[in-house]
């Protein structure tokens, strides 16, 4: 009876704790074939609305929860998305809460896509605070955040994990060179959950990552000074 008991409690928090991906709004769908899954600005491009897809509970598995959010925006031919705050009862909208949270589906023509060349973006690991030396600056990454950079038009940016056998990476300004995004981490990534190959480049432990896949961790995680 107690172990019955037991894996009662047990399947019951797993149930409490388990995330779902669901569409709550559908307006209309799009055809198209784009493999792409880019973060907008909806009051600044030019967009069609979709609809409205909503993530219910936490998982330390990012690339699994992207792969279940760009299936899902798939299905009506999202390429676009950007994050719907939750209103609060005095109107005001809430902060960012990765337990749970909504995405504003659309589709964008291509030449609609913001664009932002020599930028990258560093990302921290899910788990673990971190020191990086960036041009021979160091600069602490707490878990779930992100910083971004701006390449000078001269000179080479050097980034460092500062870790004995670690990785080090140099970066610099190039004609229409298109953002790039980098995560920072101690273990290996699974292939790209979401249907095309390559969703990062690991070197040592810094990866370079697919850029939708790179947004949509900017927009989960949280900005860094």
């Amino acid at each position: 009876m107690k172990k019955f008991t037991f894996l009662f409690f047990m399947m019951s928090a797993v149930w409490g704790f388990a995330q779902n991906v669901i569409l709550n709004k559908v307006e209309k769908t799009h055809s198209n074939s784009d493999r792409f899954f880019y973060k907008i600005d909806p009051e600044i491009i030019s967009a069609e609305y979709l609809g409205e897809l909503e993530v219910q509970g936490f998982s330390g598995n990012d690339a699994e929860v992207f792969g279940k959010v760009y299936k899902k925006a798939k299905e009506i031919g999202a390429n676009a998305f950007s994050w719907k705050p939750f209103e609060s009862v005095d109107e005001m909208n809430q902060k960012f809460d990765p337990v749970h949270y909504r995405l504003n589906l659309y589709y964008v023509a291509q030449g609609n896509l913001p664009k932002e060349d020599n930028v990258i973006y560093l990302i921290a690991s899910a788990v673990k605070k971190q020191t990086i030396s960036i041009d021979g600056k160091k600069v602490d990454l707490e878990p779930r955040t992100f910083r971004k950079l701006d390449l000078e038009s001269a000179g080479i940016t050097t980034i460092s994990t500062r870790k004995f056998l670690g990785s080090t990476i140099k970066v610099s300004a190039q004609q229409n060179q298109p953002v790039q995004y980098f995560q920072l981490s101690a273990f290996s990534v699974n292939n790209n959950p979401y249907g095309t190959a390559g969703i990062n480049l690991k070197s040592g432990d810094i990866i370079k990552l697919e850029q939708s896949f790179g947004q949509f961790l900017t927009t989960i995680y949280d900005f860094s000074e």
